[in-house]
C-alpha cells in the first residue's frame, strides 16, 4: 500500500494543482488562473526574500516527496529545498500538488517558482528547467507478480516479447525510458499514479510497472503476491535536484552555492539516510551528466 493515505489522483481531483500546507508552517498557497503563486519576475532571489518564501510544487511520490496526513509535505527533495533555502535567508517553501506532467508548463507559467518533485534529468527537461546540482540519484525496478512469471527483469525483455504490457506514470521518467528505447506504444499502459499502476498490476491489466527501486519500496508492504525486481541494469542512470525556470540563473547559481555547501554536511547526509538515498551517489553525479539522458 501507499506509505501516505493520499494518492496523487485524490490530491488532483478536479484537475489543477492543488494547495497543500507549507513545509515549515500552516498557512497554504491558492493556485487559480491569473494569480500565479510565483508571481515570474526577472530576480528570484529578492522577491523571495522579500516575500519570505517559494512556492514549490511536488508529485507525492515517496520517498522523493511525500504529503503528511496534516497537509505537511516532507520527502528527500522537499527537505534538502527547505535546507538549503534557510541557508539563502528564505525560512518558508509553500507546497502545491500536481501530476508530473504539468509541472514544467506550470513552471513556464509562473503558477510556482521551483520543482521538487525527484522530476529526473533529461535532454527534454533540462532544454526547458534550470536544474541544480543533483540532490538524489535513482535506480529503476519492475513491479511484477510474484515468481516474476515473465521473467521481465531489462527493457531489452520488454521489447522481446511484444505481448507484455507495462504500467508507466504519464510524463515521468520511466515512460521517457520506454519511448526511447522504441517500446510500441501498445504495450505502455498509463497509470495516473503509483498506487494506480500498482492496482493495475494486481487486476492483471499490466504485467509489470515500471518505477523507480525506492518508490516500489514505500509503495508496496506485506504483499506476498508482488515481487521489486533487481534495479534494471539497461536503464540509464538518473537523479535530480531543484528545476528553476531558465531566467532564474542567477538565483539557481546562489542555490547551487549554498548546496554545495550544505553536501558536505551532516545534515545533508542525514537527510538522504532517512529517505534511503545515498549521499555519495548525489555528490559525485553532475547536472551536465544527468542531462545527458534521452527523452
Amino acid at each position: 500500500m501507499l506509505d501516505s493515505p493520499f494518492s496523487r489522483r485524490s490530491l488532483i481531483a478536479g484537475g489543477g494543482a492543488v494547495a497543500i500546507g507549507v513545509l515549515a508552517g500552516c498557512t497554504r498557497t491558492n493556485v487559480t488562473p491569473g494569480n500565479p503563486a510565483g508571481g515570474g519576475g526577472a530576480d528570484l532571489m529578492s522577491r523571495a526574500t522579500q516575500q519570505g518564501f517559494l512556492t514549490c510544487v511536488v508529485g507525492n511520490e515517496p520517498p522523493y516527496t511525500k504529503v503528511e496526513t496534516d497537509g505537511t509535505v516532507t520527502g528527500c527533495e522537499p527537505d534538502v529545498l527547505r535546507a538549503v533555502c534557510k541557508k539563502l535567508g528564505i525560512n518558508e517553501v509553500k507546497g502545491i500538488v500536481s501530476p508530473y506532467e504539468s509541472m514544467i508548463p506550470g513552471l513556464q507559467a509562473n503558477r510556482w517558482d521551483v520543482i521538487a518533485a525527484g522530476l529526473f534529468m533529461k535532454q527534454s527537461r533540462c532544454s526547458q528547467v534550470a536544474y541544480s546540482e543533483p540532490v538524489i540519484v535513482s535506480t529503476e525496478s519492475f513491479l511484477v507478480p510474484a515468481g516474476n512469471p515473465k521473467n521481465i527483469t531489462t527493457v531489452a525483455s520488454v521489447l522481446a516479447d511484444p505481448s507484455l504490457k507495462i504500467g508507466v506514470i504519464p510524463g515521468g521518467f520511466e515512460e521517457g525510458i520506454l519511448k526511447s528505447a522504441k517500446v510500441p506504444d501498445n504495450q505502455r499502459v498509463s497509470t495516473a499514479d503509483g498506487r494506480s499502476g500498482y492496482e493495475a498490476l494486481k487486476a492483471k491489466r499490466v504485467d509489470a510497472f515500471l518505477l523507480p527501486t525506492l518508490s516500489l519500496k514505500s509503495l508496496v508492504t506485506n504483499d506476498a503476491s508482488v515481487e521489486i525486481t533487481p534495479q534494471v541494469p539497461d536503464a540509464p542512470k538518473t537523479g535530480s535536484g531543484a528545476g528553476f525556470r531558465p531566467a532564474d540563473k542567477a538565483f539557481v547559481d546562489q542555490y547551487n552555492q549554498a548546496l554545495a555547501e550544505f553536501k558536505k554536511t551532516p545534515e545533508f547526509d542525514a537527510i538522504l539516510d532517512k529517505w534511503g538515498f545515498d549521499p555519495e551517489a548525489a555528490r559525485s553525479a553532475t547536472a551536465a551528466e544527468l542531462c545527458k539522458n534521452e527523452g
